[in-house]
Parts: structure tokens; sequence; C-alpha cells
């Protein structure tokens, strides 16, 4: 365990603090592109809330102090002219503060309590603490002080709107402690043996070893690794609710669910170091797999949305996922992902093929992942190339694993539907130099100025050299100095923070850099990669940037950015020897 090592520093305004395991943050982001002024306790359990107010306090007015923050993976500080506070994960439930020379508060972080909303707090005797009891999580939020003065508890059993919480004065030259806690109903009053400064090492400690497995070829070439690392590794939840398996939120800020694609470029990023989390991450919305087969939208710790799907790129992931991984998947695992894969499967071709038609359709672009590409402006119900390709490489991925498994005419099968697939992909939606959408209803069909037309790319080997050639020529007219613009920058209908419809994401390039090098076009493969590692390194793992000027947008901290980026890095260090 290399405990000495700090970690990256970051700051709390783009990426929360938060450990392995936890379904809290320390972070001023309380809601979707909400700031406050204060850092709050945010829980993700029910939903995102900010619970608790964390606020220094001047030493002698009692008055909320000016500090700065600084954070690395094992430690959080408010830092102030007359002193200091630190904070720092025990457990995935607990934190510990210490501070000298400021004072400190933990209040509720609204005033107002209804019978049915808000924070109650009062103190416990049994405990020997003050809790918070939050409408909102369903959870409390013990705070036990270890050392120093409690000066006075504000509003306990207080009914209405006032102010609720703890604060705790700083006695000269003397270092006072605190536990705040997240749990469910009772547990015995909080001790621990631990020294505040054993547990700052140890929380360093459990992040480097993670860092070390996921990202052992890091180097100067790859200077983002460690702080991508860190983004998923505290973005992981453990096993609550409806979180079947320990699981990797897209985000601790407002993106605190796991979305049916997303989950599978998390998964790859994982597999060489942290195998079975890898293997969690991309079964964990197959957990939820209904009657019909399909994927729920979403899955997060109290709700799984069911009212669209994602694109069955899953076929492909785990191709590459088994591949990763340091030793092969048993059987069993094998039959496991091959029985969910051809459930997945049956149910593009059946609930999503109009009758007597070859080709599914998506009943709207959130199917797709590509919530607002241009391409569904004249149908959302619509056929287009990125789903057919998708279901090609997932049946070959399904009769490769039927003929492990010993099943061959099921190999025959999806060998057979892969084939006739992509022949009616491209008898129907290829023009001779691009892809076109076509209309379930009338049959009218269309391109755009978008790069989910370019998707089929995706096919690689499969592509005939001209189709690949032709591919790769409309996806270079996408590229800015940062990426792939999901728009054409030259199109009217481009946005520069438009989602879908011209800022550079994640995924897209992933897929797409896959694509191209498995065609044959290594060059433009290595210069999309350089375009968005470099892309990572100066602006952050944003959800998407914007394509012209880089900057990030959305939510800050997504963890498919993080682990794009390890994968791309990961690939660039083995191929260039760093």
């Amino acid at each position: 365990m290399t405990a000495a090592r700090s970690g990256p520093a970051f700051s709390v305004h783009d990426i929360p603090f938060s450990t392995y395991g936890s379904w809290f943050d320390i972070s001023p982001v309380i809601a979707e592109q909400t700031y406050a002024e204060d850092l709050h306790l945010v829980s993700h359990q029910n939903g995102m809330h900010g619970v608790l107010r964390l606020v220094p306090l001047h030493p002698t007015t009692g008055d909320r102090a000016e500090t700065r923050v600084e954070a690395t993976p094992g430690r959080l500080s408010w830092i102030g002219e007359s002193g200091r506070v630190d904070l720092a994960y025990e457990s995935p439930d607990t934190v510990r503060l210490r501070g000298s020379g400021l004072g400190f508060g933990a209040f509720a972080a609204t005033q107002a309590l209804t019978p049915f909303s808000g924070t109650y707090f009062f103190h416990d005797p049994a405990a020997g603490a003050h809790v918070f009891t939050s409408y909102e999580t369903g959870r409390r939020y013990r705070v036990t002080v270890l050392s120093g003065t409690l000066a006075e508890a504000v509003g306990a059993q207080a009914l209405g709107s006032v102010d609720r919480g703890v604060v705790v004065t700083a006695d000269t030259d003397a270092v006072w402690e605190v536990a705040v806690e997240e749990l469910d109903t009772a547990r015995p009053p909080y001790t621990s043996s631990a020294a505040f400064d054993d547990i700052v090492g140890s929380a360093r400690g459990r992040f480097a070893d993670f860092v070390d497995a996921v990202a052992p070829w890091r180097s100067s070439a790859t200077p983002a690794a460690e702080l991508a690392a860190y983004v998923v590794w505290s973005a992981t939840v453990r096993p609550t609710g409806l979180v079947t398996r320990p699981g990797v939120l897209m985000s601790k800020h407002w993106m605190d669910k796991i979305w049916s694609w997303d989950h599978c470029f998390n998964a790859l990023a994982l597999a060489p170091g942290a195998p079975q989390l890898a293997l969690d991450q991309f079964h964990l919305p197959f957990d939820h797999q209904d009657d019909a087969g399909a994927l729920p939208d979403s899955v997060t710790h109290s709700e799984v949305l069911r009212n669209f799907v994602k694109p069955p790129i899953h076929g492909w992931a785990f191709g590459h996922l088994r591949r990763r991984l340091p030793a092969p998947p048993s059987r069993a695992e094998l039959a496991e992902a091959y029985e969910r894969l051809a459930r997945w499967t049956d149910f593009w071709l059946t609930a999503r093929r109009a009758p007597g038609a070859e080709l599914p359709y998506y009943q709207h672009g959130n199917d797709s992942g590509w919530d607002n590409a241009t391409v569904f402006d004249p149908e959302r119900v619509a056929v287009t190339a990125d789903l057919a390709a998708f279901l090609v490489l997932q049946m070959h991925e399904l009769a490769a694993l039927a003929r492990e498994l010993g099943r061959p005419d099921e190999a025959i099968r999806w060998t057979r539907g892969a084939a006739e697939t992509q022949t009616a992909l491209f008898d129907q939606l290829w023009t001779g130099d691009r892809f076109v959408a076509r209309g379930v209803a009338g049959g009218d069909t269309w391109s755009s100025a978008g790069l989910l037309d370019l998707m089929p790319v995706v096919l690689g080997e499969h592509l005939p050299d001209e189709v690949g050639s032709a591919l790769a020529d409309h996806i270079k007219a996408h590229l800015t100095p940062y990426g792939l613009a999901t728009e054409l920058t030259t199109s009217p209908h481009y946005l520069a923070d438009g989602y879908w419809r011209g800022p550079i994401w994640a995924p897209a390039t992933v897929l797409v850099e896959d694509g191209l090098r498995r065609a044959g076009h290594q060059r433009l493969a290595d210069d999309i990669s350089a375009r968005f590692r470099a892309l990572c390194e100066t602006h952050g793992f944003a959800e998407n940037f914007d394509a012209v000027t880089g900057t990030g947008l959305r939510d800050r901290a997504y963890t498919w950015t993080a682990s794009s980026y390890l994968l791309l890095a990961e690939a660039y260090a083995h191929r260039d020897g760093h």
C-alpha cells in the first residue's frame, strides 16, 4: 500500500469529494447546475439531496470564516487565516473531521420541515450524539463530537422553518474532532481507535491501490490517468436498494444513475485491473432485464426506468471485455452472458421490427443514447444504420459464444442473422456514399449532418474497404482540434451546448476510434485518440465538451468520460511503449 502518496489535487466545484462504496459526497453541487456557497454532504439515496451544510466558523465571532478548499483523494481541507478543518472518509458511510483555529457547523441544508419533507434534528441520548433525519433520503445523519467543545445545538426538536445544527468551537491551541455517519435506523454509539492522520493515510492507500491496479501503465505521457481513476473510484457505490452489485454511477453530481450503455465503458476500463468490478458493471443493468428481454433505460438507488431503452452495444462491449480480463471467464460466466445477450438481441428482432421488416427501429432518440441527434428531427420512430450495425456485432459475439459453449445450431442461427442484417443494412440504408435513416411509418429516407449516421464504422473488419474509406472521409469532416463533433460545426443545426447536436462525447469517440482501427484506418484512429486525450488532460472529464473551444459542459465529473480516457490512454501507452 502506497499510503504516503497524496494523489492528484482537484477542485470540488468540478469533482465531488467521496470514496469507493459511499452513497454520499462532499460538494457545493446540490442539484442540477446548482452550486451552493458552502460545501454540503450530498446523499444519492432516493435521488440527489443536499442534506447537511458544512460551514467553517471564525474562532471568535462564530461567523462563517473565509477559507479556501483543497482536495486530494484522501483529504478535503478548508484552510483559513486562523486555522483549518480537515475531512476524511473513515469508511463509506462515515467521515471524520478535525479542526484547529476554526470552529465548525453542520446544519440542515434547508430550514423548512413539514410532515412529509425536510430534516428533523434532535439529541439522541442513547448514542450520545445529535441526529438529523431526512425525509428526502430516508436516512439518518449522526454527528458525534469526539473532542473539543460543543457550543450549541440549534433547533433541536424544533418544527416548522428554523435553523437546525451543531456548532463546535475552536478553543485556543486545541484540536477538535467530529464524526458524521450516514445510517439507516440505529447502530451502537460511534467509537474509533484510529487517529485522524491514520484515517487519511488509509484513505490515500485505498485509492493508491486502486489506481495502481487499473492504470499501472500510466506515465508522464498520460498525465490525467490518476484523476480519471479517482473520478471512477469515488463514484462507485456499494450494493444498496435497486443497485444489486457494486456500481459505478455516471457521476456523484446530478447524473447519479447507471444508464444501460454508459456502464459498458466503465466495465472495459476496469477489466484488466479490477475484473470482478468490471463484470459487475457489465451485468448490473442485466439484473433488471425484463420478460421481453429489454434492458432498462437506467438504474439507481430507488428507481428503475423503462420508458426508453439504450442501444445494443453490449455484444461489442462483452467481446472486448472478455479479451481484456486477466483470466478468461468461466464456462458459467460465458453462459450467463450468452443468455442475457441472446434475450436482449431477440428483443430488438421481435419487439422492435415492424411486420415484414428486416431492420429494427428506435422509438425515440433516447433509445439510441443520442437523445436529440438531428437524425431524429424528421421522425422519431426510425430505422437508423447504427442500430443495425450494433446488432450485427452483437450477433457475431453470440455466434462466438455459442460455439465456445458447444451449441452449434445456435451459432449457425446467429451467424446467419448477422449476415442477413448486414445485407439488409447495405441494401436499404447505404446510398453508395453514406448511410441514411428511414421512417417506419411512411418509408421516407433522409440523411443528416450528424455523426450518428457514420456509426456503422463500428463494423470495422466487417466493412467492405470502399465503405470503410467513405465513412472515414466523412468522419474527418467532424474533427475539430478537440475531437469529434457530434454535428458538423458548419451545420445550421449545430449548437455549442446542444447535447448531441454538436458537443464532443466520450462514447462516440471510443466506438468510432475502435471501428476505424479495426477497419485499417490506424492514422485517423490515432489522431482521434490523441485529440480526445488532450481534451481530457486540459478540460477534465465533463459529460460532454464544446467542440470548438474544448470547454467542459454539463456534469463535470462523468465516469464514462474518465473511463474512455483510461481506455485510450492505456492503448496509447502500450502502442507507443510508454
